[in-house]
């Protein structure tokens, strides 16, 4: 007889990997989250969006959840903060001029702060997009007099991020961590700042490891995430460096394969 694994943190990430075909969260996660709370599992989303917008998003949750948000770079377990890494102001507001400066790129800035997002560039089409992920967001005059703990700067480019905005700024990468987290965005923070290491915080304040974490995610800010979970799983469309380092596979999140990969392993 196969022993069921003693999972006790399951760790997911929103976009392409929790959320279905239309950004919603599957309804069945509302009735799951209370058998997991009776297991003793704690549900944590893990995402590039802001605290607010993540709290926003659970606000149904029958259940506390923990939060890793800012693509690590907060971290909060029972409402109360385990983590946070604001950038340094200086550097903040070098990345606001040399975005400014890349005037060939129909690319916007959003500078994630503790409080609020923040952006100076406010036309429709740029707005729509920031404000899909910041439920506190700010149109600023100017970026760099911002005056909050800053714990991230996020690019979007109307273009593949990857392909377009993301090799203008390989040279940040030898002080900060640069990290394409999604087909239009890179996101700027902290060297080491990622959702491997906040996942690792979260768990030394659970008294667990890795061998007791379950963990979901589909697009490049997901590798450390993976790598700090026993129990890793790509989504069925994810990139094809996250599929090479997860240890299984899930159904596509427009199938609601996290739910899926849950429920069978609740049914062991």
């Amino acid at each position: 007889m196969v022993t069921a694994p003693d999972i006790r943190l399951i760790a997911v990430d929103m976009d392409g990997t929790l959320l279905d075909a239309d950004g919603r969260i599957p309804d069945g996660l509302w009735r799951l989250l209370p058998r997991l709370r009776d297991r003793g599992i704690v549900f944590a989303p893990a995402s590039g969006r802001q605290l607010a917008t993540l709290r926003r998003q659970f606000a149904d949750a029958p259940v506390e959840l923990d939060y890793i948000a800012e693509n690590g770079a907060y971290v909060v377990r029972d409402g109360e903060e385990v983590s946070s890494d604001a950038v340094d102001a200086g550097f903040a507001a070098s990345v606001v001029r040399r975005i400014r400066g890349l005037d060939h790129l129909d690319i916007g800035l959003v500078v994630c702060g503790k409080r609020s997002a923040y952006i100076e560039r406010a036309d429709d089409a740029f707005f729509a997009e920031a404000d899909k992920y910041y439920a506190e967001l700010a149109v600023v005059d100017d970026l760099t007099s911002v005056d909050d703990e800053i714990l991230k700067l996020a690019v979007f480019d109307f273009a593949r991020a990857e392909d377009s905005v993301a090799p203008e700024l390989l040279d940040l990468r030898e002080t900060h961590q640069v990290v394409v987290s999604g087909q239009h965005w890179v996101d700027i923070m902290n060297p080491g700042v990622n959702k491997g290491r906040a996942l690792s915080q979260l768990q030394s304040t659970l008294g667990i490891g890795p061998e007791h974490t379950m963990a979901f995610g589909d697009y490049l800010n997901d590798l450390e995430l993976l790598q700090q979970a026993r129990y890793s799983y790509a989504m069925a469309e994810a990139h094809p460096e996250i599929a090479a380092v997860a240890r299984y596979s899930a159904p596509s999140h427009t199938e609601a394969g996290v739910l899926t990969v849950i429920e069978e392993f609740l049914a062991r």
